[in-house]
């Protein structure tokens, strides 16, 4: 399990350099966007982007892991297919070849014959990272590959990345929108129960350099498996002003009100991307995050929620919290990452249908369901 997590801080970290490449293109950046369809496309949104990035970064990790530990080669699933149109509309199955020149070849064909840009991402793929370091001191976790499988989100918040504003805020609060939003998220699930083992989260954009201005990134990871529970983060110390709840801008009117009742107005917030969200409960920039929609996936949540958990927090499909009688949080109202629902098909099979909660505490998680009871 060391392994494994030292060789997935590395790849996040290699798909955090490919997600910055992409975006020091900026002309180029805009031919990389091509409009998600048919079942593969997010109903959440009108418009709802696949970009090369996404896609280079999800088969890079894939390949990666693959080749290290072969038994889990075919259980790494990521959000998107690996079919890309080029602008002469041929499709194109992007892969991580053998070599960075094949690789580049490869992407030439997806990028118009742009052997520049090809050759800069063919780079970013290839080379591997400055070493990352983890303190994994104590993790002896009696888990064989061969059990596990792997959820990549490759970029969470796609639209804010290609978006690309550079918001500035002070430090100790929650980023509303912008590039701080786009995550890496890589999640490890147990094959037998879907219980989530192992997260990291990289952020590629998450501050400027003094000295060159170029932008840097920061990574997370959690592993919480039996007694073992290791986080890069502490777990944030209880906020003196009451609870806060973080929440998407497009959360209902009915659960706005009722949050508004129990915290105060002043004690809900809103930002973007699902992952930077939960983000913002394992930091403590706000206690909750609340979804009472399917909006989200489990490759959106599989990585925080192993974060989460070894903080001593969890996350809990809302609809079966507030359907159920024997509490807030147990086996059955804990998400899961290994069974699809069946009656529905493309990205569909992999939301997380009834909502969810993010949270660090039992006790506030008891709050937010008491407060939602008979409202949704």
């Amino acid at each position: 399990m060391a392994d494994l997590l030292r060789l997935l801080l590395r790849v996040a970290e290699k798909a955090g350099n490919v997600a910055r490449v992409c975006r020091q293109e900026a002309p180029l950046f805009q031919l990389l966007v091509q409009e998600k369809t048919g079942d593969d496309k997010n109903k959440k949104f009108v418009q709802d982007f696949k970009t090369l990035a996404d896609v280079v970064i999800q088969e890079m990790i894939r390949h990666d892991v693959g080749a290290q530990f072969p038994e889990m080669a075919g259980f790494i699933h990521g959000e998107e297919s690996n079919k890309f149109e080029n602008g002469l509309g041929e499709n194109v199955i992007v892969t991580v070849c053998s070599t960075e020149q094949e690789t580049a070849k490869l992407l030439a064909t997806v990028l118009d014959g742009n052997h520049t840009a090809s050759s800069l991402l063919a780079r970013a793929i290839h080379q591997d990272p400055a070493t990352i370091e983890a303190n994994t001191d104590g993790l002896a976790v009696p888990l064989s590959p061969s059990e596990l499988g792997i959820w990549i989100d490759p970029i969470d918040a796609t639209s804010q990345y290609i978006e690309g504003r550079e918001e500035v805020l002070e430090e100790g609060h929650l980023f509303p929108s912008g590039l701080h939003c786009a995550l890496v998220l890589i999640g490890v699930y147990l094959r037998s129960t879907g219980e989530p083992v192992m997260g990291v989260i990289n952020q590629p954009f998450h501050h400027k350099d003094p000295a060159g201005g170029g932008w840097r990134g920061k990574y997370f990871w959690g592993v919480s498996h039996g007694a073992v529970n290791l986080c890069s983060e502490s777990r944030p110390a209880a906020s003196s002003g009451g609870l806060s709840v973080v929440l998407s801008s497009s959360e209902k009117q009915v659960v706005k009100e009722a949050l508004t009742s129990l915290c105060g107005p002043d004690r809900l917030m809103y930002a973007s991307g699902a992952g930077y969200k939960i983000l913002c409960v394992i930091q403590g920039l706000a206690d909750v995050y609340i979804l009472s929609e399917g909006s989200t996936f489990k490759w959106d949540s599989c990585a925080p929620h192993a974060l989460l958990r070894a903080l001593g927090g969890g996350m809990v499909d809302l609809k079966k919290c507030l359907q159920s009688d024997v509490g807030t949080q147990d086996q059955q109202t804990e998400l899961t990452y290994h069974q699809p629902n069946a009656e529905c098909k493309g990205a569909d099979r992999w939301a997380n249908y009834g909502g969810l909660v993010a949270y660090r505490d039992c006790s506030q998680l008891c709050s937010i369901t008491g407060a939602l009871r008979g409202k949704l």
